[in-house]
């Protein structure tokens, strides 16, 4: 019987999948372009290949699996709520058709809050899903992904500086995806639970972006100031990156439920929610170099 993972090519995805062939784990995967599981592909895991929203291409995948991780993909659409509900319906009933009984699904922070809050909006109703359909789910909530931080690469590169409509005096979780990718593997590991749990996943410490700015810039080697933009002020720079208006929208409404405290976390700090990866680890293995990428490029062009 085999574990199923919708988004292999994700960052969590992928490093679950490599977890869980390390355990001697059956892993079934699905992806659109079977190359780019060709690595898990070729360690052992069945490759379904085309959408996880064909629901024949998704009951082939389930057969006989005992488990499913399931992570919805970041928006690329203008009815985006409605198709992630839809797409995580349409799993959970065909995992309970296909008699799966587990599922570990990828929710947020600030799921509990529901529509309203930008691509968080969905999670909510998604973990209800799944749990209305089978009878051991495990939705987990991470905080915010220390990863979004590579998004400021090139303006650290060249300014020092990153910009965020977040406030800057206050803390959130802060999570490395390896450690989220651990988390699921452990559940889904563990075939000894049953029920529905609802867990945090909060890294190793809440940082406020001050912080995390400070942070960086002693691993970094040179000054890296945090500036808090207002609302207006991102918007411009998000359509001014090309994006299109209805994920500009989407994630402003994010950051507006960021502001008002809808997004906070409503799972408390626990030994069990606190993960081990620092922002300082993450910056010297991951950020730094590719700031250092960024640099490299430049003075080469």
């Amino acid at each position: 019987m085999s574990i199923v993972i919708n988004t292999p090519t994700s960052n969590i995805g992928r490093a679950l999948a490599t977890r869980l062939l390390d355990a001697g784990e059956s892993v079934t995967v699905m992806s659109r372009d079977k190359k780019k599981v060709d690595e898990l592909h070729r360690r052992g895991a069945h490759v379904i290949e085309g959408s996880f929203e064909d629901p024949a291409l998704l009951a082939e995948a389930l057969e006989g699996a005992e488990a499913l991780f399931w992570l919805t993909p970041p928006p690329a659409r203008p009815d985006y709520y409605d198709w992630a509900v839809k797409c995580a319906k349409q799993a959970a009933a065909t995992a309970k058709k296909a008699r799966a009984r587990r599922a570990v699904v990828l929710s947020s922070a600030g799921a509990h809050t529901g529509p309203g809050t930008g691509a968080v909006g969905p999670a909510r109703e998604i973990e209800s899903e799944f749990e209305a359909a089978l009878p051991a789910v495990v939705s987990l909530r991470p905080g915010i992904f220390m990863e979004n931080f590579l998004l400021s690469t090139e303006l650290i590169a060249k300014a020092g500086q990153i910009f965020t409509p977040l406030p800057a005096g206050k803390r959130w979780p802060l999570v490395a995806t390896p450690d989220i990718a651990v988390k699921a593997a452990c559940w889904l590991l563990d075939r000894s639970w049953t029920g529905h749990h609802r867990i945090g996943v909060h890294g190793p410490k809440d940082l406020s972006t001050d912080e995390a700015a400070a942070i960086i810039s002693s691993v970094l080697g040179k000054p890296v100031q945090n500036i808090e933009t207002t609302i207006d002020q991102a918007r411009g720079a998000l359509s001014g990156m090309g994006m299109p208006d209805f994920l500009v929208e989407i994630i402003l409404e994010m950051y507006v439920a960021f502001r008002e405290g809808r997004l906070d976390q409503a799972e408390p700090r626990s030994p069990d929610t606190t993960t081990p990866t620092t922002l300082a680890e993450f910056a010297r293995t991951t950020l730094v170099p590719a700031i250092h990428n960024v640099s490299f490029a430049a003075a080469r062009s």
